[in-house]
């Protein structure tokens, strides 16, 4: 494995980065003057702020919230070790993501399946579970010094903001609050993107356009601009907001709602000035959980949409094996 950031500054790009023409984002240039909602978790008014909530999942899929209850020290200390981690020499980064022989943290460029790529994407990323983190933390990086201590930090809280978003979302769709109080949330995942200076930014992407493949996502990101959100046709640009969480629905919770809330496609595009980091917060279910619609929001006049199936085999079809037709087999009820 040769990570792009350790050949990516020499002012090229390489012809297996460029996209195909219809996947290009050409003109880097789109608005922002329709930016996803910003929801203030300290309104008083809970009512109004799940109602906030819902018309941003039904209608752009992701949302940013401000007063949160994260500590800002606390974010900015993980985005630094974010940032310092990606910037150590590859060796040092291999040797510090190789200490778990099962390979539970995984450093790898473009994708996880970099060999059968027809075109790669412009990333480096780091991902390892954190729940329960004294299972977890042994097998994460030691350098730079504090990862494991700044990480662990941020993951405690940001499981606890997951749960609170989660409660929320779940009132706001009128299931009980304990919900995903079970192995649909158990698992979550820290992903740390690095997205490299560009040479041609218009040519390749940092991510192609999709949907995350989990419950929500909740993401940490500096004042660079790269994440879009693809909205009534066209792409619109995310503002960063200082010390703000963008979350987004994944395309379970959009399954688990049957169709309610809306697991938005979104891509991140690239720069040719600044190195843009990002933290994912992943909340995904256990292997063997069943995905399916949930049955309060099921009856004879809102039929289920999607099939009940296992959290494995949608991994499977969409990243393993991809093959669309089976992808839509395996979720869509076609009675619906």
């Amino acid at each position: 494995m040769t990570l792009l950031s350790s050949w990516c500054y020499d002012g090229s790009l390489p012809e297996s980065y460029v996209m195909p023409p219809e996947t290009r984002p050409g003109d880097l240039i789109v608005p922002m003057e329709k930016s996803i909602p910003v929801i203030d978790l300290q309104r008083k008014d809970r009512k109004e702020t799940i109602q906030q909530i819902m018309k941003a999942g039904q209608e752009f899929g992701f949302f940013q919230i401000i007063n949160h209850g994260v500590s800002e020290d606390l974010m900015d200390e993980t985005m630094n070790v974010a940032e310092e981690f990606h910037a150590m020499p590859v060796l040092d980064k291999e040797r510090e993501c190789a200490k778990d022989p099962n390979g539970s943290c995984k450093l790898y460029t473009s994708s996880y399946v970099y060999p059968r790529e027809d075109v790669h994407l412009w990333r480096d990323a780091v991902i390892h579970p954190c729940r329960p983190l004294d299972q977890h933390i042994q097998f994460w990086p030691e350098k730079p010094n504090r990862y494991r201590e700044v990480v662990g930090a941020y993951s405690v809280e940001l499981w606890k903001l997951s749960c609170r978003i989660l409660e929320l979302i779940c009132e706001g769709l009128g299931l009980s609050l304990n919900y995903f109080s079970n192995d649909l949330s158990q698992v979550p995942q820290i992903i740390i993107n690095h997205y490299p200076p560009c040479p041609e930014p218009s040519l390749t992407l940092g991510l192609l356009k999709h949907r995350d493949l989990t419950i929500i996502t909740i993401l940490l990101q500096t004042q660079i601009k790269g994440l879009q959100v693809f909205k009534d046709g066209r792409w619109i640009g995310i503002e960063p907001l200082p010390h703000a969480f963008v979350v987004n629905i994944g395309s379970l919770l959009m399954f688990i709602s049957n169709g309610k809330l809306n697991g938005a496609e979104h891509r991140v595009v690239t720069n040719s000035r600044d190195a843009r980091t990002t933290v994912s917060f992943f909340v995904y279910p256990s292997d063997e959980s069943i995905i399916e619609p949930a049955k309060a929001l099921v009856n004879a006049s809102n039929p289920a949409i999607y099939k009940a199936f296992k959290f494995a085999d949608f991994i499977n079809v969409s990243i393993i094996n991809p093959d669309d037709e089976a992808l839509k087999e395996l979720i869509y009820n076609s009675t619906a």
